[in-house]
């Protein structure tokens, strides 16, 4: 999984980025014109899986990933015209699975106004911006071939312009693509363009120290309900509220020292937690597990996802020579002990391709290639 932090300068969105990945980059490089995008990689913790290592003694634990990218800011001298992002920015935030925007809800002595409504309102407006430029281009592309080709190729043209003439519907209304439904074949296509509205979108409110950010993210909430229409509930952005400065500075903290300054603050949760959890509910994302004397790994699958793909995330060869999957829930295994256990109290099941993967599954795949 892949995601990409967006925001104003001034916003604190390296300094949430360090928090999210305990790194120490420089929170003035965008600033000074030093800019590059920083990157880190960073696991997803998970006590299921370390106490399925614990049980079995694994060798070797593996964590599933995160990578996170903090690219540029938004420009404010650029925003409404549709090249407030820049092509940079764009560049790195398209090929991501998920975008974080941090909105500003401090007050210091930079001398930037404190207005997360408008930051928040402004950032919506240059993602639907830049989709409709994109869109806009491709289909003037489209219309130029259509007057010029006949037959199937035509009306295979024609059918993607009609696609995107109901993005650009969509777009115009100031409402995000993820909300829009299309079809299995209209997904495939629309896909390809990596759209950032058609991501999904965590908000992510910078407050001072002591501040939970409730007023704000109820007013930030019904700003987006408002813009989006009748977009479902699953299309509108998630909104979390922390404060970067404090999140940062405990998170380069010994792991040992950061339970005591968790509770100081009254935390219950790192931050960084609590983002990977909303990114994996917003992206459909979930965890199973493989287990064995030699390692211990979790996998990281959409939500629906059958076994016989399941098998692929591990290995392509266990996808190929697919037979069946030996499976049992976590929490079964755990309390039994052992796989021979786990087997005498029928909590070890035989499932086939089909079988559609539970978040917390163990499972071993038999396969012949």
């Amino acid at each position: 999984m892949q995601i990409a932090l967006i925001g104003f300068s001034k916003s604190g969105k390296t300094t949430v980025f360090n928090a999210l990945t305990g790194a120490n980059a420089e929170v003035s490089a965008f600033a000074t014109g030093k800019a590059k995008t920083h990157r880190a990689v960073v696991e997803v913790p998970d006590t299921r899986l370390d106490r399925l290592h614990q049980l079995f003694q694994s060798k070797k634990l593996v964590h599933a990933t995160v990578d996170y990218l903090d690219p540029i800011g938004i420009r404010r001298d650029q925003v409404g015209h549709g090249a407030s992002l820049g092509e940079d920015m764009l560049h790195t935030i398209s090929t991501t699975d998920a975008l974080v925007a941090v909105i500003r809800a401090f007050e210091d002595d930079s001398g930037v106004e404190c207005d997360p409504e408008g930051d928040l309102e402004t950032i919506f407006l240059e993602l639907v911006l830049s989709d409709l430029a994109k869109v806009d281009t491709r289909l003037q592309r489209l219309e130029s071939q259509i007057q010029r080709i006949g037959g199937k190729d035509r009306q295979s043209l024609e059918y993607q312009a009609a696609i995107l003439k109901r993005l650009k519907e969509t777009l115009e209304a100031g409402r995000r693509i993820l909300g829009l439904e299309v079809n299995p074949d209209e997904d495939r296509f629309l896909r390809s363009f990596q759209f950032l509205t058609a991501k999904p979108l965590l908000v992510v409110l910078n407050t001072s120290e002591g501040d939970t950010g409730e007023a704000h993210l109820a007013e930030l909430q019904d700003r987006i309900r408002k813009a989006s229409g009748d977009s479902p509930e699953s299309a509108l952005p998630r909104f979390i509220a922390l404060c970067g400065r404090t999140e940062m500075e405990i998170a380069q903290l010994p792991s040992d020292e950061r339970a005591v300054f968790l509770e100081e603050y009254g935390i219950k949760e790192p931050g960084a937690f609590r983002i990977i959890r909303v990114s994996y509910d917003a992206l459909g994302l979930m965890s199973f597990f493989t287990v064995a004397p030699n390692e211990a790994h979790a996998w990281t699958i959409h939500r629906g996802t059958p076994a016989l793909e399941a098998a692929g995330a591990v290995h392509s060869d266990m996808q190929r020579g697919f037979i069946r999957a030996q499976v049992t829930p976590w929490e079964d295994l755990l309390r039994d002990g052992s796989f021979a256990e786990a087997k005498k109290h029928a909590h070890l099941r035989l499932e086939g391709k089909e079988y559609i993967v539970q978040d917390g599954d163990v499972i071993e795949i038999m396969f012949s290639v």
